[in-house]
């Protein structure tokens, strides 16, 4: 059973147009504060200076205030915002002369008159000098444009890559393993059109429409669009390859985070899931899809030299062929320098979204 009712100790602090409260009570449960009649009621259960218990207070104010506070709650203490009517300073909080044995300045947060002007003067010379900044920078009259188009962009990735997605989940468990051998009949046209789309990402980049550097832009549709066009693509023989499902599945289960990720980036909404999930679904799944398009080019390479197609015969005297499966063998390692520069990209904006918060310093 909870003991008496305690009074907790309270520090208050003001500035011109509000007053700050904080309670010394930590682990608050349940708290109860309202405004009525100029009258500030306080109680809740918390651990106080006489251990854990129901801790409650009144506080008549000198002059009217707002009768909404904010109450901000921590592990060790509440803080109490409310605000005054009248921008004036006070000589006292309380409307009695006497000052309540529970309630003491707060140290921390406390200026006098003078001080207090001074830093109202500062905040509202901050204000006018960022209006002014402001009013300089051109307003750019196609940013709902811009906004519109990448929001639809990203909506339409977003929707070809769940097509295909759902489409090659619902075959694997109607078909089993059956349905490795005809992916890309079933599912190229629609990777054909996301991934020519996708060029657009390395033209917004270019342009400036987004922020994302072009480099790794450039290496993710470039390198994609040479293992769908030229390595599977131009190859009949390729297209009834088992690994041409893991390519495709792999690809388009990334797309599904990174695509929705940025269409509400757009509109300023971020869904802490749906970010998590962006920045560590690719830990796992670049390697896997590099790994899918390596086996990709391997499977190739033999396919390329029987038939000498894409090699290059140069005239007399010289009288030598480039074999395009030599350049294969190169891109190879392209491959590898192009994942780990990506890696190397994502783990820096994994580490800027998800990492520790860095606190400033006063």
């Amino acid at each position: 059973m909870a003991g008496p009712s305690l009074r907790p100790h309270v520090h208050w602090a003001q500035r011109h147009r509000e007053l700050y409260l904080r309670v010394e009570l930590s682990d608050v449960q349940n708290p109860d504060i309202a405004i009525t009649d100029n009258v500030l009621h306080f109680k809740a259960q918390g651990h106080g200076a006489k251990g854990d218990n129901i801790y409650e207070f009144q506080i008549e104010f000198l002059e009217p205030v707002e009768p909404k506070p904010v109450c901000r709650v921590t592990q060790r203490q509440l803080n109490i915002t409310v605000q005054k009517k009248g921008s004036n300073w006070w000589e006292r909080l309380t409307k009695q002369e006497k000052r309540p044995l529970f309630l003491a300045p707060d140290f921390d947060r406390w200026l006098d008159e003078s001080d207090a002007e001074m830093e109202l003067k500062e905040k509202e010379e901050e204000k006018i000098n960022k209006m002014k900044i402001e009013s300089r920078v051109p307003k750019d009259p196609f940013k709902h444009l811009k906004k519109g188009y990448l929001i639809m962009y990203n909506l339409v990735q977003f929707l070809g890559f769940s097509w295909i997605f759902v489409n090659m989940t619902v075959r694997l468990f109607i078909l089993g393993k059956d349905s490795f051998y005809d992916t890309f009949h079933s599912i190229a046209d629609m990777m054909y059109f996301c991934q020519t789309l996708a060029l657009m990402e390395v033209m917004n980049s270019l342009i400036g429409l987004v922020k994302s550097p072009l480099l790794p832009a450039v290496l993710q549709v470039f390198g994609r669009n040479f293992i769908l066009f030229v390595v599977l693509g131009s190859l009949e023989e390729m297209h009834s390859k088992p690994v041409v499902f893991f390519v495709f599945y792999f690809w388009s289960i990334i797309e599904l985070f990174r695509y929705p990720y940025y269409m509400l980036s757009c509109i300023g909404i971020e869904w802490k899931p749906l970010t998590w999930l962006r920045y560590t679904a690719w830990i796992p799944l670049y390697p896997l899809g590099g790994l899918a398009e390596a086996v990709c080019i391997v499977q190739s390479i033999p396919i390329f030299s029987e038939t000498g197609k894409f090699s290059l015969g140069l005239p007399n005297p010289l009288n030598v062929t480039i074999q395009f499966s030599f350049l294969l063998q190169i891109s190879l390692i392209a491959l590898v320098l192009g994942l780990s520069i990506n890696y190397h990209h994502l783990y820096k904006q994994r580490k800027q979204h998800l990492g520790p918060k860095k606190r400033k310093m006063k």
